[in-house]
């Protein structure tokens, strides 16, 4: 089962705000957070950092995005912060703008009112690992019930150590709507951690921690209501798509986009008025400061035929700090 949100993640039109760095739960030894955004108030809007509520309508603009995703942290340690984006992404973009929200803590009937009524529509709680197994009879299953009662739909969402048949058992019961498995990776920011704790990388993977994805995919991944997201898939899909919005959203007439969601363009530092001696029609190029920037096509043609001495092809990302990926000169 693929929830709403998944659904708008898998296109790339679901917008990551990371609201809050702090977090009560300290000894998560899979945290994927690096040391940038651990211990922070700084909010990001996909990688752009903010500092005001029009940056982030911006950033949501820039990517056609459908949804949010509130992440942190926990955005519940800073609820009067989470709930004032909330209510500004609905406003801006009306009740279809699909919200939810990741959480590490349980937070009550009075958080989950709040959140509700501020625009939140899906909540996903990740109970700490060593409560696995004992989550009935404990807040953690309250929090299902309380989170559906004031209006949200409450879903686990968790990381692929093992397969656990308690987070079953909730959705059989009706507790919860939906759960999530991740697949278990080792980021820069817990690396250490992980291979202190006796994890290692799959053979030929990147990311992948070895020896936890057949077990879940055996005894759990075969449930209507759980979805397992693999590392690969959020690699080569969630995030090229989400590129891809942005790229087709704010590139000029000459910019051409691939299938990687990367910008390419041609760039040299000959003078405006030569392309206007030859011709060069306005949609084909424009003049920055120092250089111009032009379909890289058409550059590589005007090297060839001597109208320009110089020029390189780019590759670039269409993030907030356009992260170039390649320079090709062309002489």
């Amino acid at each position: 089962m693929i929830s709403k949100g998944c659904e708008q993640c898998a296109k790339g039109g679901k917008m990551v705000l990371f609201v809050y760095g702090y977090c009560d739960q300290r000894d998560c030894f899979y945290c994927p957070l690096g040391e940038n955004r651990k211990n922070v108030t700084q909010t990001y809007a996909n990688e752009r950092p903010v500092e005001n509520d029009e940056e982030i309508i911006r950033e949501a603009k820039k990517m056609d995005a459908l949804g949010t995703s509130i992440t942190g942290g926990e955005p519940q340690e800073a609820l009067d912060k989470t709930c004032r984006y909330l209510r500004l992404l609905k406003e801006e973009f009306g009740d279809d703008h699909h919200t939810h929200l990741y959480t590490g803590i349980t937070g009550g009937r009075e958080n989950m009112r709040r959140l509700s009524e501020a625009g939140l529509d899906e909540i996903r709680f990740h109970p700490p690992y060593e409560l696995w197994g004992d989550l009935h009879g404990t807040e953690w299953e309250d929090i299902l019930y309380i989170a559906r009662e004031e209006g949200l739909t409450p879903a686990f969402e968790i990381p692929g150590i093992r397969a656990e048949q308690e987070f079953l058992d909730f959705l059989d019961e009706g507790a919860a709507d939906f759960c999530n498995v991740n697949e278990f990776e080792m980021s820069q920011g817990n690396y250490e951690r992980m291979q202190d704790a006796g994890y290692e990388l799959q053979d030929g993977h990147m990311s992948a921690v070895d020896g936890s994805k057949d077990a879940i995919l055996e005894e759990m991944a075969g449930h209507e209501k759980v979805y397992f997201c693999t590392s690969v898939f959020k690699d080569a899909a969630q995030h090229r798509n989400r590129l891809k919005r942005m790229a087709e959203n704010i590139r000029r007439d000459f910019d051409e986009v691939t299938d990687d969601g990367t910008l390419v363009y041609g760039k040299t530092y000959a003078d405006r008025e030569r392309f206007e001696e030859l011709g060069v029609p306005d949609e084909f190029y424009t003049a920055k400061s120092d250089h111009v920037e032009v379909a890289w096509w058409l550059l590589e043609e005007m090297i060839e035929d001597g109208d320009v001495e110089d020029g390189e092809i780019v590759e670039q990302y269409p993030t907030y700090d356009g992260q170039v990926v390649e320079r090709t000169p062309l002489a």
